[in-house]
């Protein structure tokens, strides 16, 4: 999804659907921005704390990635 939105950027699509994917890209990425800030702010200080590769991926991957590091973080406890 992340490509079909970035290649917009790259090289246009024709007028009507370029608007509505760069609309899209925006908000893919600010949807994404705002998870990885609230996850961010609810992990505890003592808790485990995320990779800087593991921010990337949740960035990337939104929700999908989220739901593989709950799981793993469950599987610590």
């Amino acid at each position: 999804m992340w490509a079909f939105l970035i290649l917009n950027l790259v090289h246009p699509f024709p007028r009507p659907l370029n608007i509505f994917v760069n609309v899209a890209l925006v908000f893919m990425a600010l949807m994404h921005g705002m998870q990885l800030a609230l996850l961010k702010s609810t992990i505890p200080k003592e808790g485990p704390q995320m990779t800087t590769g593991e921010k990337i991926r949740i960035f990337l991957f939104g929700v999908f990635e989220l739901l593989v590091w709950q799981k793993k973080f469950k599987n610590k406890k």
